[in-house]
C-alpha cells in the first residue's frame, strides 16, 4: 500500500496530475494511470462532431462568436485535430471572443503521441472530405432545439444507440472518447436535469461567464414541451432533449465495456450525462462492474473551481458508484500568446478531447513547455495561413 501511495504521489508532484470525484482510493488512482500508460500507443481514439440547433440560441456557445459560425465548428475542429495548420484547409476555425479552438492541443498532441483519431460526423448536415467513420444517413442533419421538447425522433435515438454499441463491442482495445459539439454543454445539463439533478451551478462553459440564467430558462421550456411520463427512460430523454453524440456514445460506451475494454471519457458535463444516461439505463444491473474501467479525463482549467468535481460526485452519490476523474497538468502561464493564456484566465477551458489526449502526452514523457512551444507554432502557422475566420467572414 505504501508503494502505491508513492506511485500515486509521484504522479500527483511530478507530473502534476489532479484527480477528483472518488479521489480516496489511491489503488483505483494507479489503475487508471496505468491503464492510460500501457495503452498510449493502442488507445483507440473517438471525436464525435455532432449538430444541434441548440448552438443556433444567441449567447449559448462560446464555440463561434455567432450562431452562424458555429454551424461548421464541429468540422473545422476535426479538420484541424487531424491536419493541422494547412493551406489546403477546408473549415475555417471559428473566431472566438478569447482563446483559440482545443483542436489545437488535441492536434498537437495526438501528433506527439502518434495516434491518428477515427471521426464520426452526427448531423453535421455536410460530408467530410477527410476520413470519416459514417453511421447515419447526413440528411438528416442537426437535432432540433431542445426548447421544442422533440431533438430527435426516438428511431433515430436508437439507431445511433445501437450502432454505437455494435462499434464498442467490436473494439479490441481501450477506447478515449471526446467531442465536438457546439451547444452541447446545454443540452447535457437538460439531461441531467431531466433525471432530476439540479446541476445548473455546476455545469460549466466554453464561455468565460456560463450563461445560466438562458441556460435555465431554454431547458425548463425544452422539461416542459417534452412532457416526460413516469415511466420514461434514457431514449426519450434523449430523444426530447438531447442530441446525437449522447445517443451514439451511450452505445459506445456500453458496447466497449460488455467488450471489457477500459473507457476513458475526454471532457467534462457532456461525458457525465453520458455516464447518467447509461447508469440510468442499466439501473442496479452490473454497475458497480460497468463504472470499474471508466473514467473521465479533462484538463486542469475545468476542475479549477471545483464544480466538475462537485458534479461528478453529486452522480456518484446518486448512483452509489465510484467515478473517478484525472485532470491534466497542462498549463500555458508561460505562452507569449494572448490566446494560450486566455485559457488560464478561464476561457474555453476544454473540447476535441484536449484534456484526455493532453495528459496521455505528459504520461508518454513530453513536457510541458514541448507542448507549449508547438501549440505556440500551430498557432502561428494557423494564422498567418487565415485558418481563423475573421469577424466579417462570421
Amino acid at each position: 500500500m505504501i508503494l502505491i501511495i508513492k506511485k500515486v504521489r509521484m504522479y500527483s508532484t511530478e507530473l502534476g496530475i489532479n484527480f477528483f470525484g472518488n479521489e480516496s482510493n489511491k489503488k483505483r488512482q494507479l489503475n487508471k494511470i496505468e491503464i492510460l500508460k500501457k495503452n498510449i500507443k493502442n488507445l483507440k481514439i473517438f471525436l464525435i462532431i455532432a449538430g444541434t440547433n441548440t448552438s443556433q440560441i444567441p449567447g449559448i456557445s462560446a464555440a463561434g462568436i455567432n450562431p452562424k459560425s458555429r454551424r461548421t465548428t464541429a468540422l473545422a475542429d476535426a479538420e484541424f485535430l487531424l491536419e493541422g495548420a494547412s493551406k489546403d484547409h477546408k473549415y475555417k476555425l471559428p473566431l472566438l471572443n478569447a482563446g483559440v479552438t482545443p483542436a489545437l492541443i488535441s492536434h498537437v498532441c495526438s501528433k506527439l503521441i502518434n495516434t491518428y483519431p477515427v471521426i464520426v460526423p452526427l448531423g453535421i448536415g455536410a460530408k467530410p472530405y477527410f476520413n470519416h467513420l459514417a453511421v447515419e444517413d447526413r440528411n438528416l442533419g442537426p437535432s432540433n432545439c431542445l426548447t421544442t421538447g422533440k431533438s430527435m425522433t426516438k428511431e433515430r435515438v436508437l439507431n445511433l444507440y445501437e450502432k454505437g454499441i455494435a462499434i464498442g463491442k467490436s473494439l479490441k482495445q481501450p477506447v478515449l472518447i471526446s467531442e465536438s459539439v457546439p451547444g452541447g454543454t446545454t443540452t447535457a445539463q437538460a439531461v441531467m436535469e431531466a433525471f432530476g439533478l439540479q446541476v445548473s451551478n455546476l455545469v460549466g462553459s466554453s464561455l468565460f461567464k456560463a450563461p445560466r440564467e438562458l441556460r435555465r430558462q431554454v431547458i425548463k421550456r425544452g422539461l416542459l414541451n417534452a412532457n416526460f411520463k413516469a415511466d420514461s427512460d434514457s431514449f426519450d430523454v434523449v430523444a426530447a432533449v438531447g442530441d446525437p453524440f449522447q445517443a451514439f456514445s451511450m452505445g459506445l460506451l456500453i458496447g466497449a465495456r460488455l467488450a471489457k475494454q477500459p473507457v476513458i471519457l475526454s471532457g467534462g458535463s457532456q461525458m457525465l450525462a453520458v455516464i447518467l444516461l447509461v447508469l440510468e439505463f442499466l439501473g442496479e444491473k452490473n454497475k458497480d462492474e460497468f463504472i470499474e474501467d471508466v473514467f473521465i479525463a479533462t484538463t486542469g482549467w475545468l476542475v479549477k473551481d471545483n464544480s466538475l468535481n462537485d458534479l461528478v460526485n453529486l452522480i456518484n452519490e446518486k448512483y452509489d458508484v465510484k467515478l473517478l476523474g484525472l485532470a491534466s497538468p497542462l498549463n500555458f502561464k508561460s505562452s507569449k500568446y494572448k490566446e494560450l493564456k486566455d485559457y488560464e484566465s478561464g476561457h474555453v477551458k476544454e473540447g476535441v478531447g484536449a484534456g484526455g489526449i493532453s495528459l496521455l502526452a505528459f504520461l508518454d514523457g513530453f513536457k510541458n513547455e514541448e507542448i507549449v512551444s508547438l501549440c505556440q507554432q500551430n498557432l502561428e502557422m494557423m494564422k498567418g495561413l487565415g485558418q481563423i475566420s475573421l469577424e466579417k467572414d462570421c
